[in-house]
């Protein structure tokens, strides 16, 4: 296993890797290049600048996350084929620079959706949170305006102003996509970049959908067991995995996600590990990674990944807003480093308990 963290690049992130460094049992920086647009082949010379910054810093640039796909990739355009091309090229072009992991996901128009930024908690500490009925009220045209006032100034994963700045032709371009048409579509792209990715050993790690349920209407293909069990079947090859992450899948509270690690076995290269804590159908909070402060027993979690895929990369997922950090939403330093902590002494103490 190799604990890293999830960092934004300078200019865009406020916590610094000299700071990132110092979080005992971190070694490996997960990031990518914020301010490329989905279908643009990356340049060598961006992806060498920041894997030396990185570097210098004495942390490993273990993976990519996200290498964002083009709408024309998910829907199925006729024009898709010059963008997979730019895809290949990136992937190209990262697996010479020696980095093999990549997160991306599939999800139309969101990468994801929260309907608070900062829930107060009884702690005083801030989450992010999600209230069906909070947004079943909200109109999708103005919710960048929404979330961008309440994200401290940073520019949200996913929520890139180019892009959300075209919503009502994103539903438009999305009114005829089918869950079924959305899958053949994931599958295609998958079957397109197989060669590159065997070529460089490149994981390709899908993030579940979060939630994981549609939203707005749009479809969701990736928020079960039996679904992503369903992937790794129709395109059944080592390079095609999973991000394991804990959140996401835990918006349902159905998932048993220890479950679920055990059946994808030899298909988890990178795991998002936190807790969410549910107040009701439809209305989750995020948590402290520490087991009794949510809904998941993040020991059998842990457990279930040593024994399934030792060698996995992990970054505690979001984490709170605590003692008065400013800091884009669920990424400040302070309790994703204590949740880097929590989550390696649990490590340890299987490791050592399997091993006697």
């Amino acid at each position: 296993m190799q604990m890293t963290l999830r960092w934004f690049g300078t200019g865009y992130d406020s916590v610094r890797l000299s700071h990132i460094r110092q979080i005992a049992g971190v070694t490996g920086i997960i990031t990518t290049l914020y301010g490329t647009t989905p279908g643009e082949a990356w340049k060598t010379e961006d992806i060498r600048a920041i894997k030396k910054e990185v570097e210098d810093a004495g942390l490993e640039l273990t993976g990519i996350e996200s290498v964002n796909i083009h709408d024309s990739i998910k829907i199925g355009s006729p024009d898709r084929e010059q963008y997979i091309e730019n895809y290949i090229t990136t992937l190209e072009r990262l697996g010479q620079e020696g980095i093999k992991l990549i997160c991306y996901n599939f999800m139309p128009v969101f990468d994801w959706t929260r309907s608070d930024l900062a829930k107060p908690r009884p702690d005083g500490a801030t989450v992010l949170a999600y209230d069906q009925k909070k947004i079943d009220a909200i109109n999708p045209d103005t919710m960048l305006a929404e979330m961008d006032a309440n994200s401290n100034g940073y520019v949200l994963p996913g929520w890139e102003p180019e892009r959300m700045g075209r919503l009502k032709e994103l539903f438009e371009l999305y009114k005829d996509v089918t869950d079924e048409k959305l899958f053949d579509n994931l599958v295609y792209f998958l079957n397109r970049i197989k060669p590159v990715c065997k070529q460089y050993g490149i994981r390709m790690a899908i993030h579940p959908d979060d939630p994981a349920w549609p939203v707005f209407g749009l479809p969701r293909i990736v928020t079960s067991g039996e679904k992503i069990r369903r992937l790794m079947k129709a395109v059944d090859d080592p390079f095609n995995g999973v991000t394991l992450c804990t959140g996401s899948l835990s918006s349902n509270p159905a998932n048993d996600i220890p479950a679920i690690i055990r059946s994808l076995a030899g298909r988890i290269p990178f795991a998002h590990v936190r807790n969410t804590k549910h107040n009701g159908p439809g209305d989750f909070e995020e948590a402290a990674h520490l087991s009794s402060d949510g809904d998941l027993d993040m020991y059998e979690i842990m457990k279930a990944l040593y024994e399934t895929c030792p060698d996995v990369v992990i970054r505690p997922d979001h984490g709170r807003m605590v003692w008065g950090e400013v800091a884009m939403p669920g990424y400040g330093l302070y309790d994703r480093a204590m949740g880097a902590c929590y989550l390696n002494g649990l490590w340890e103490a299987i490791s050592k308990a399997a091993t006697r």
